[in-house]
């Protein structure tokens, strides 16, 4: 497993009524809600380590810090973007950001850790036993 500093990501979605803050629980507004924001952030993240891992590898969010600068209305397109900024062990860190037609809407940093896949669902399976 080899990432590099610098590799980048993208990801994009349209702003519908299913994503807004009044239809996710995340506010009233007929806006872009911030989860849909940090699970697109997450998006572009992820999707960019995809070709850095070995087969049975995966990665998963393990924090976010974002700022919401904007709000976008139904209608418009979120594109976000992310930057690995530092690689220590299985644990990737990002900066990302993203943007609407206006401009940038959102920014922050995400990190991920690199699991193999089998492993981190039987433990979790284990949950089920253990309670």
């Amino acid at each position: 497993m080899s990432i590099p500093i610098g590799l980048k990501g993208e990801a994009s979605a349209p702003v519908t009524q299913a994503s807004t803050a009044a239809s996710m629980g995340s506010g009233t507004l007929p806006v872009f809600a911030t989860p849909a924001m940090a699970a697109l952030m997450e998006q572009a993240a992820y999707t960019s380590l995809l070709p850095c891992l070995e087969p049975g590898q995966g990665s998963v969010g393990t924090a976010l810090t974002l700022t919401h600068l904007s709000a976008t209305p139904v209608g418009l397109t979120v594109r976000a973007e992310s930057e690995v900024t530092q690689v220590d062990g299985r644990t990737v860190t990002f900066q990302v950001a993203a943007y609407d037609q206006a401009g940038l809407i959102g920014q922050g940093t995400h990190q991920r850790v690199i699991i193999q896949e089998d492993r981190f669902l039987a433990k979790a399976e284990r949950k089920k036993e253990e309670n």
